[in-house]
């Protein structure tokens, strides 16, 4: 017994020293998946962008990872239920979400959190130069491409043309944008709907083998009522000369993409990555990989967002006095 309890404390004492000498290890990195969206498509240039800085790449706090996605909807559902940390979404979806409005979905999506405004994205319906298509009436019996099923494209074609009365009149072909240009180019779609910034490199490919026309959506959705019933999304124009032979001013409507995290990511992760992307250095990087975030600033950031924010922002927000 003596023998034992002897073994046992100097076993103990061999334990103690030997834990003295090992180094302390560092606390995990804290994952991030950060869901972007469709190939093609501007979401997925931002998640891209984020992951590929180096300031980000650096980080000994953090490890960010892009991850391509259906888009905006897909990426409300993802960011809520923590299958990825990160993601873009467009303010209507997490307004809509987070009250429970989602079409056909009334589960409220409350774990989502305003990260950053990142740019304004506008609704474009593409059809062929002489086609007699001049608005969204004139889709009837038509084939249009409306987006990827799950993405803010679809989800808005589906709200837009729901309103006008055309949703089950046309012959929908649910694809990317890159698909549907392709499919437009080989005359298997009469049009084709993106929610994306402008320039699209889409609507750029689809110029090259046909001669296009952009729709009015603008009128369409001014004279319909369409702002009155869904104030969140804003009147903009595409400027004449964005594409090749479209040399008019183009009326749409626009809604904003939104940076956005789930509640519980660390305040810390979304300070320090707000602190490297809204940076000089930051936002030059990201001017750098598409036109589309030439607006993006510290002036803009907190612009467009009417749902509640993630704590780290409102401290990186709150010091750079834009709250």
């Amino acid at each position: 017994m003596t023998v034992t309890r002897r073994s046992l404390l100097l076993a103990g004492s061999a334990l103690l020293a030997a834990s003295m000498l090992t180094p302390i290890t560092a606390s995990a990195k804290e994952r991030v998946v950060f869901s972007g969206g469709p190939a093609g498509g501007t979401f997925q240039v931002v998640a891209n962008a984020v992951q590929v800085y180096d300031p980000i790449k650096q980080s000994k706090n953090m490890r960010v990872r892009a991850q391509s996605s259906a888009g905006s909807v897909e990426n409300l559902r993802k960011v809520n239920s923590g299958k990825a940390q990160m993601g873009v979404v467009y303010s209507g979806h997490v307004f809509l979400g987070r009250n429970g409005q989602m079409k056909n979905d009334t589960r409220k999506y409350e774990d989502v959190m305003a990260v950053a405004w990142l740019y304004g994205a506008p609704a474009q319906l593409v059809v062929r130069k002489g086609s007699g298509i001049k608005s969204t009436k004139d889709l009837v019996g038509k084939k249009v491409g409306v987006g990827n099923a799950g993405s803010g494209a679809f989800a808005n074609c589906e709200l837009f043309f729901t309103h006008m009365g055309v949703w089950d009149k046309i012959e929908r072909n649910a694809m990317g944008y890159n698909d549907a240009a392709q499919a437009f180019g080989n005359n298997q779609l009469d049009a084709f709907w993106l929610f994306t910034a402008f320039p699209s490199g889409a609507v750029i490919m689809a110029a090259q083998t046909n001669d296009i026309e952009l729709i009015d959506l603008g009128k369409d959705a001014q004279d319909s009522g369409f702002f009155d019933k869904y104030p969140y999304f804003g009147q903009l124009s595409v400027p004449p000369g964005t594409y090749k032979g479209v040399d008019y001013e183009t009326p749409s409507f626009q809604d904003s993409a939104l940076w956005v995290a789930n509640s519980k990511v660390s305040e810390d992760t979304v300070y320090e990555m707000l602190s490297a992307i809204y940076s000089d250095e930051g936002l030059a990087h990201m001017k750098a990989q598409k036109k589309t975030f030439k607006n993006m600033s510290l002036d803009t950031g907190t612009q467009g967002v009417v749902t509640p924010w993630h704590p780290g922002a409102v401290k990186f927000w709150k010091e750079k006095g834009m709250m």
